[in-house]
């Protein structure tokens, strides 16, 4: 079992950034693949990014690519979305999961939510114009 808490959401203006915290509970954080989704009001939850359990391997949505970046600190349980050049279509509650199966299954795989094992309750993220 390992509980997630989010946190950094805010407000900000497009083209501003911000970063997204999820600490883990338990000692064995450096076992899980996680990933961030996020949810904007009315639509599903979508896929945002995944990384590895070890940080080697990292995947993102093409919709985000070259502006979040996700890593992690096993050492603190801790996985992180970098956000960048934001925009008003990145208004949403961002979610961080964890997949306890890190063996590697792929690009796809990853963007499913089935995939994941644990939810955080999530962090709001409001971009204005």
């Amino acid at each position: 079992q390992v509980q997630l808490v989010e946190s950094g959401g805010g407000r900000v203006q497009a083209g501003g950034s911000l970063r997204l915290s999820c600490a883990a509970s338990g000692r064995t954080f450096g076992s899980y693949d996680m990933g961030w989704f996020r949810q904007a009001p009315g639509k599903e939850r979508e896929f945002v990014a995944h990384i590895r359990r070890s940080g080697g391997g990292t995947y993102y949505a093409d919709s985000v690519k070259g502006r979040f970046t996700i890593s992690r600190d096993n050492a603190k349980n801790t996985v992180y979305l970098q956000m960048n050049s934001l925009k008003p279509e990145d208004t949403a509650v961002y979610y961080c999961a964890a997949d306890q199966d890190a063996s590697y299954r792929g690009y796809y795989y990853y963007t499913a939510k089935s995939t994941y094992d644990y939810w955080g309750q999530g962090t709001q993220v409001t971009v204005s114009s």
